[in-house]
């Protein structure tokens, strides 16, 4: 079989496989997310030395697989910069920014001194990006799986909950920033880096749109505001897929387009307008994911892990969760939360799930991580996303059936916190 009925038929077990595996996850008190990246681990080349792979997933079939994920990842992005609450970073009390730069810089740092110990074994293209991806790769934390879990356990309306949502956004903002910054560096000789000079006029040139997509947007009053036409959705997916090819075109990867072009994108004054926008986005993006999760599965094979191997992963996990549940603890501990509270949003912290594997992509596209690290990368992502609720639960936060607690949260120095007692 070959052509677009094959890739009809890899599809349809890709969405079947990953529907299973998400409601597998499910009922193990895991996100569904957990279970689809599973998924397109099984049917990677781990498996039977990668006789799974190429008789399901064959190489004719991944040109067009890797197309369609790449649009799915594209509009994921775009969903998680529209989201991003301008309103609420700008009010954001010293008690989120200090919290963000503590659980930004302790994992930053950790990752960077976890690049130097690995740089002598990978042998990556550029040493300096190499060291400060893996800085921002241990420092990213998952914003949408952390939404998620807020919300099954019922927190999202705490003081616990809102400040690790506007933690977590200022803390994605820094390591998404820095990333730029790293796939800047880790472009190979001869790619034309003076192309990355036009970042700059790119971004103004959004700026500088937003007017006219305001206008072209949210131009209706009244309840007809309260709605989206189709017309103006075909403007946001143009101007998500443009955006995304034009960052491809200047060097970087085409996520920053489309998420520079979410964050930017007008508002409009109407709620339901813009839950309706990002929702359509979001079904589309999370329809089109468990191929992106396919295509990258793809490329991980754990079957050569030996004991060194293992090794090497049992130290990344340990600076992972060093990283970002001790950042979370000690930033909480900092701003007043109290010692149980403060475990809370350790745990909260440590969530990574399919954004760290869209910036472990990013890498290995970008030639900073090797097979075998980005492997490894991939199962830690996947073991510190699957203990965020056992953990939540061993610290009694988020219980079912418990009360959440509306109260407003302390600032450092005035008191303790009473997030979800």
């Amino acid at each position: 079989m070959t052509g677009v009925p094959l890739v009809f038929a890899d599809l349809v077990l890709i969405l079947v496989l990953a529907r299973l595996c998400g409601a597998a996850a499910l009922r193990l008190g895991q996100p569904p997310v957990i279970g689809e990246i599973v998924a397109g681990l099984l049917l990677g080349p781990t498996l039977f030395h990668g006789a799974v792979a190429e008789t399901l997933v064959p190489a004719a079939a991944r040109p067009t697989l890797s197309a369609l994920a790449n649009v799915g990842v594209a509009l994921f992005m775009f969903a998680v910069g529209f989201e991003l609450d301008h309103a609420h970073l700008r009010r954001a009390t010293g008690s989120a920014i200090g919290l963000s730069v503590v659980s930004t810089l302790l994992p930053l740092g950790l990752g960077a001194g976890l690049g130097v110990v690995l740089i002598a074994g990978q042998h990556p293209r550029s040493p300096l990006g190499f060291v400060l991806f893996l800085g921002a790769a241990m420092a990213v934390t998952a914003f949408p799986v952390l939404a998620r879990i807020l919300t099954d356990r019922r927190l999202q309306h705490t003081a616990l909950g809102r400040l690790a949502l506007a933690t977590a956004s200022m803390s994605d903002v820094l390591a998404w920033t820095l990333l730029t910054v790293v796939a800047a560096i880790a472009q190979p000789a001869g790619a034309g880096p003076w192309r990355l000079l036009l970042v700059v006029p790119f971004v103004a040139a959004l700026v500088a749109l937003r007017p006219v997509l305001r206008w072209a947007l949210w131009r209706e009053r009244g309840e007809r505001a309260r709605r989206v036409p189709a017309d103006r959705l075909t403007v946001v997916f143009v101007g998500v897929l443009a955006a995304g090819w034009i960052t491809e075109f200047l060097g970087l990867h085409l996520i920053f387009g489309a998420f520079l072009f979410g964050a930017l994108l007008p508002r409009g004054e109407s709620a339901d307008a813009r839950a309706e926008l990002a929702g359509y986005a979001d079904k589309i993006g999370k329809l089109l994911l468990p191929v992106y999760f396919v295509v990258a599965g793809l490329q991980v094979d754990l079957a050569g892990v030996g004991t060194a191997g293992l090794l090497t992963f049992g130290l990344i996990l340990l600076v992972a969760v060093a990283g970002k549940f001790g950042g979370g603890f000690l930033g909480g501990r900092l701003v007043g939360l109290d010692t149980r509270d403060a475990l809370g949003m350790g745990a909260l912290m440590n969530t990574r799930g399919l954004t760290e594997l869209v910036v472990l992509s990013v890498g290995l596209q970008l030639g900073v991580l090797s097979g075998a690290l980005y492997s490894m990368m991939v199962v830690m992502a996947i073991v510190t996303t699957a203990m965020t609720g056992p953990l939540l639960s061993l610290f009694g936060i988020g219980e079912p059936g418990s009360l959440p607690d509306t109260g407003n949260l302390r600032t450092a120095g005035t008191g303790r916190s009473r997030a979800n007692r």
